[in-house]
C-alpha cells in the first residue's frame, strides 16, 4: 500500500513506577532525515534507536521524543542523586571567580543547588530498560504506519482519477491528429490551386507534400511512450513498495513527451490539450512529493 510521509505516533509504558512515553512524527523530505529528542539515560539508547527507524523508512522527515518521567505522584524528586564531580566542578570554578575578582561574598547552598545537572536520575540499566523502550517505539511507530496508509490511500486514488483524466487529454490530441491532416491537405491544395490558376495540380507532388507533413508531425511514438507511463503509474500505486522518486521519475519522462507533442503540432486545439495536460501533470508532482 502507497504510504504518505506525514503521520504521528503516540505510545507509553511503565516500568518500574517510571512512565515512557514515545512519541514519533514524520513530514515530507526527498530523503531520509531522522532527529532523537531523547531525555536523561535514554540518549546511551540513540544508535539502537536510529537503527530500528532506519530500517522502517526509506524518506520523510522523522523526528523522535522518548522520554522517560515519574508516573503520576509516585516519587516525583524522590530517587535523584547528587552529580558529585560536577558539583565540585562548580565549587573550584566559584572559588576562583572569588579569587581573581577579590570578592568577598560567601558560596551558599541555594547557590550550588541552582546550577543545572546538580541533580540527576539514578543510572538506569539499559539493558532492562531497553525491551519496554523498544516496545513503545515500536507501538508509537506502529500508529504512525496506520496514518500514514490511511492517508496515503486517499492520495492514492486521487492520482488514480487524474491519471484518467490525462488518458482523456490524449485521447482528445490523437483524434486530433487525422483532422489536422486532412485540414493541412485542404489549405495547402486551394493554395496551390490559387499559385497554379487553371493549370492541372500535379497530384504526386501534392501528396508528397502532405507525407512530409504527416511525417514531421507525427506524435504516434510520444503518445504510445506517454500511454505506457501512465499503465506503470498506475502499477507502482498498486504495489507496497516505497515508490515516490520512481513515480517523480515517471513524471518527469510524461513532460518529456508533452513537450514533444507540443512542439511537433502546430494545431490551436492540440495546443490548448497539451496546456491541459501540464498543468494536470504538475498537480500530480505536488501529490507525489508527500509520497515515501
Amino acid at each position: 500500500m502507497i504510504k504518505s510521509m506525514t503521520g504521528y505516533g503516540r505510545a507509553e509504558a511503565v516500568l518500574d513506577g517510571k512512565k515512557i512515553v514515545a512519541e514519533i512524527k514524520s513530514l515530507n523530505h526527498r530523503y531520509l532525515e531522522t532527529s532523537l529528542r531523547l531525555s536523561g539515560t535514554l540518549a546511551a539508547l540513540e544508535m539502537e534507536i536510529k537503527k530500528k527507524i532506519t530500517n522502517r523508512f526509506s524518506r520523510g522527515k522523522i523526528e523522535v521524543a522518548l522520554r522517560m518521567e515519574a508516573n503520576g505522584a509516585q516519587a516525583i524528586g524522590v530517587g535523584f542523586d547528587l552529580n558529585v564531580p560536577l558539583l565540585k566542578n562548580y565549587y573550584q570554578l566559584l572559588l576562583r571567580i572569588k579569587k581573581e575578582l577579590n570578592l568577598k561574598e560567601e558560596i551558599t547552598l541555594s547557590m550550588m543547588a541552582s546550577f543545572r545537572d546538580v541533580f540527576v536520575p539514578p543510572e538506569e540499566d539499559l539493558a532492562t530498560v531497553w525491551p519496554t523502550v523498544e516496545g513503545v517505539l515500536d507501538e508509537a511507530v506502529a500508529a504512525l504506519m496506520v496514518m500514514r496508509e490511511k492517508e496515503g490511500a486517499i492520495l492514492s486514488q486521487d492520482l488514480r482519477e487524474r491519471i484518467v483524466t490525462l488518458g482523456n487529454f490524449l485521447d482528445t490530441i490523437e483524434k486530433r491528429v487525422p483532422r489536422v491532416l486532412a485540414a493541412y491537405q485542404k489549405r495547402l491544395t486551394e493554395r496551390v490551386k490559387e499559385l497554379v490558376g487553371d493549370r492541372e495540380i500535379e497530384e504526386s507532388r501534392l501528396m508528397q507534400e502532405v507525407a512530409m507533413m504527416a511525417e514531421k508531425s507525427d506524435i504516434t511514438e510520444e503518445i504510445v511512450r506517454f500511454r505506457s507511463h501512465l499503465d506503470q503509474f498506475i502499477g507502482m500505486l498498486q504495489g507496497d513498495e516505497a515508490v515516490g522518486r520512481k513515480l517523480d521519475f515517471l513524471l518527469q519522462e510524461m513532460g518529456r513527451e508533452v513537450n514533444t507533442i507540443g512542439s511537433k503540432s502546430s494545431d490551436v486545439e492540440i495546443a490548448r490539450q497539451v496546456i491541459e495536460v501540464k498543468s494536470e501533470l504538475a498537480r500530480i508532482r505536488e501529490q507525489v512529493q508527500n509520497f515515501e
